[in-house]
């Protein structure tokens, strides 16, 4: 894959974020800031824009895409994404070419940094609910095919964040409402869901 092909999956992915704002922000109205949606438009759009503008190879990328993130004032998403991506970046070829095993170091460095920031694991009702499947069934892939990668990886963060809607929130603003949360997906694990849903579409 090339880092245009990376680019313009990275664009969708964050094209597919940005269309859910207002579900985001239905789902977070409920037991949280009813920022989430806002929060998450504008880290995709920073995303996309530091990924279109960016001169480098793949890792100067996601150094950009992460840099950008980091400068947004929003809620609590913006710190973790920036984290992931910021790991992510770390493991990240510095030229113009990646293949499966680039992208499953990429991924499983993304996920080590945002788990020693988050603490948070599958059953918390958090993004992390989408992420962890997601990058686990990367880092278990055998094929050969970015495209058939990035479609299983989509498919677990999807089946993740539906999950969500049987646990109770156990971080943040959520977590005081306990059991009343059971039957609301967390839109942190659905804003995930709708990243990798975008980076399968191509």
């Amino acid at each position: 894959m090339t880092k245009d092909e990376f680019a313009a999956r990275l664009k969708n992915a964050c094209a597919s974020v940005a269309a859910a704002e207002q579900e985001l922000t239905e789902i977070d109205s409920r037991f949280g800031d009813a920022d989430h949606g806002l929060t998450m438009a504008k880290i995709a759009g920073a995303v996309s824009r530091a990924v279109e503008r960016s001169e480098g190879g793949i890792q100067a990328m996601l150094d950009d895409a992460a840099m950008a993130v980091m400068t947004l004032n929003g809620g609590s998403a913006v710190p973790l994404w920036n984290t992931w991506l910021d790991g992510m970046q770390e493991a990240a070829p510095e030229g113009e070419e990646i293949g499966v095993s680039g992208l499953q170091a990429v991924f499983a460095k993304g996920l080590e940094e945002l788990s020693g920031m988050s603490g948070a694991k599958v059953g918390d009702k958090t993004m992390m609910d989408a992420l962890i499947p997601a990058s686990e069934t990367i880092a278990a892939f055998e094929g050969s095919s970015e495209a058939e990668l990035f479609t299983a990886a989509a498919r677990a963060a999807v089946a993740g964040a539906e999950a969500t809607k049987q646990f109770t929130s156990r971080f943040g603003r959520a977590k005081s409402y306990g059991e009343k949360t059971i039957g609301t997906p967390d839109a942190g694990a659905v804003s995930m869901a709708c990243f990798f849903r975008g980076l399968a579409q191509i």
